[in-house]
């Protein structure tokens, strides 16, 4: 429990490498509408997918301080490589101050919940690298076969906003067409950017594969841990704020297609 008076007011810090956290916030917006968010962008050192574990923990700390400066009853890791590389370190750092939230464990728990046999998992680099999805699914569901591919060119082509066209349905088939995948009944989009091409996923499945993604799985762990700790608020006094530590104005351009609507951007550096 966190201890500050009024604790079930304060906000609920997100943070990602860049945009993608953006779909988290989004689902999160939508499910607890009277919670405040905080979001900060780390767009000075994306992607975090190519850094390495040090690295990508060294960022998440100096954010996490930043998100607790402002503070927050709890924080959200809207990326899975920061938190494959970084969750537990942030546990023993910020240990009793904040609660935390991963985008893997909500995902895996509902993975494992419905028991599928054959699971494909399509990343980062990072993420991919850390193997975090796969060990997390085959403890607790060992009879399962997991395949795991890094999809390095699919956040850059979201952001860029190629992501319906005949360029996303190319880099899609050669991804997804991999011998690997043919008989797997559910896929892990494990990537925050990726929620914004799984129309065109489960097209390409042709709907026979359970595509999942981390964005309402976490909004409802949310919920359901804020509820949980009594923490959720009443009601919210201002807007959500979004912070990003290097401002570009293609970041506040595609902002809208990942949260839904337009956001206003501070610069701040935390660094």
């Amino acid at each position: 429990m966190i201890q500050h008076l009024d604790a079930q007011n304060k906000s609920i810090g997100i943070f990602d490498s860049g945009i993608g956290g953006l779909t988290v916030a989004n689902a999160i917006q939508n499910v607890l509408p009277n919670e405040h968010l905080i979001y900060f962008g780390d767009t000075a050192h994306l992607p975090y997918g190519d850094k390495s574990a040090d690295a990508i923990r060294f960022y998440a700390l100096k954010i996490s301080k930043f998100l607790l400066e402002q503070q927050c009853k709890m924080i959200v890791i809207a990326c899975n490589s920061a938190s494959s590389a970084a969750y537990n370190t942030l546990l023993e750092f910020f240990d009793g101050n904040v609660l935390f939230v991963n985008v893997v464990d909500p995902l895996v728990s509902a993975v494992v919940d419905r028991g599928y046999s054959e699971i494909g998992v399509i990343a980062t680099k990072a993420t991919i690298r850390s193997n975090i999805y796969r060990d997390k699914i085959k403890h607790k569901l060992q009879s399962s076969k997991v395949h795991s591919l890094a999809t390095p060119l699919l956040a850059p082509m979201i952001e860029e906003g190629f992501f319906r066209g005949e360029i996303s349905q190319s880099v899609i088939e050669t991804y997804l067409g991999q011998d690997q995948f043919k008989s797997i009944d559910a896929l892990l989009l494990a990537c925050t950017h990726y929620p914004l091409i799984k129309k065109e996923i489960q097209e390409f499945f042709n709907h026979k594969v359970q595509v999942l993604d981390s964005t309402d799985v976490v909004a409802n762990f949310v919920k359901n841990m804020l509820e949980k700790e009594g923490l959720l608020s009443n009601g919210k006094e201002k807007e959500n704020e979004f912070y990003v530590s290097d401002y570009t104005s293609s970041f506040e351009d595609t902002a809208k297609m990942f949260y839904g609507k337009s956001i206003e951007l501070n610069t701040i550096n935390i660094w």
